[in-house]
């Protein structure tokens, strides 16, 4: 059994809070660079050059790359051979969190209640996901989700008759959908199987991989790179202004599910599709 003081979560927190809001993952910074050589409209490789300069800005100067600093979302798979001691760990969570936001100067979006809307001041609390493993060891991810892709995800609950032609559309119709209102060149993260809810965490926890890694199941990784070749000949393009690169990535996830559903998400995410990962 190993100790783990809840301290260290929130100074994990704190600082991935600021790093995330202020670099790209290596993975994001490699498709953003493979997409201006990709991009074959004018307009569309001015926009993924524009992109760029503003990530080098960021880095450089230490602001966030969008004005959008999130909604902290963090996963946190913790091993099954820990004990946390010194406080909540929940409570250590959100601590991180308004550590990381108010010491970053990032952007406080988070509002107290959803209907009155008074802001919290600090973006917390945060949206906390655990899941536990084997081990003894920790690991958090930390995810700032802005707004504007976010609000323009779905759930579908299809029949399963529908089969992978209607997860096919169902993807396809949430991105066309979204069109430029979710900062394309976009990243797409699915979520099939499962329940209701299930669906949507997996399309989240997608957005999270690292975009080299394509699933190990045959047909999964067949159909992101389908969906890949299909949203990209949408035309949205970069800003939504026309062109071929309209998405960076689709990561999929599935999950069992019951005889009688289909359910379907798709969480997108703008070309920050930002996130930090530290094991402690």
């Amino acid at each position: 059994m190993r100790e783990l003081g809840v301290g260290q979560l929130t100074a994990n927190i704190k600082e991935m809070c600021i790093e995330a809001n202020h670099n790209l993952s290596p993975d994001m910074v490699r498709r953003m660079e493979e997409a201006v050589g990709k991009e074959e409209s004018a307009l569309g490789k001015q926009i993924l050059e524009q992109l760029q300069e503003n990530l080098e800005i960021a880095d450089k100067d230490r602001i966030p790359i969008c004005q959008d600093t999130g909604m902290a979302v963090i996963f946190l798979e913790v091993g099954q051979e820990v004990h946390f001691t010194g406080g909540s760990v929940e409570d250590a969570v959100h601590e991180g969190v308004r550590q990381g936001y108010r010491e970053g100067y990032l952007r406080k979006s988070v509002v107290r209640d959803p209907i009155y809307r008074e802001n919290t001041k600090d973006n917390t609390p945060a949206v906390i996901h655990y899941s536990i493993v084997p081990g003894e060891q920790v690991k958090i991810t930390v995810a700032p989700k802005g707004f504007g892709s976010e609000n323009m995800s779905r759930t579908f609950m299809l029949k399963p008759a529908d089969g992978i032609e209607g997860v096919k559309s169902a993807i396809l119709t949430a991105v066309r959908d979204a069109g430029p209102n979710a900062c394309p060149p976009m990243v797409v993260g699915v979520g099939i199987g499962g329940t209701f809810e299930k669906c949507a965490l997996m399309a989240k926890e997608a957005l999270t991989r690292d975009t080299d890694r394509r699933s190990q199941i045959p047909y999964v990784r067949e159909l992101e790179e389908e969906m890949l070749e299909k949203i990209n000949g949408s035309g949205i393009g970069p800003g939504g202004l026309g062109g071929r690169i309209t998405a960076l990535a689709v990561n999929i996830n599935t999950y069992p599910t019951h005889i009688a559903g289909l359910p379907v998400a798709v969480n997108i995410c703008c070309h920050v599709n930002r996130h930090a990962v530290r094991i402690i």
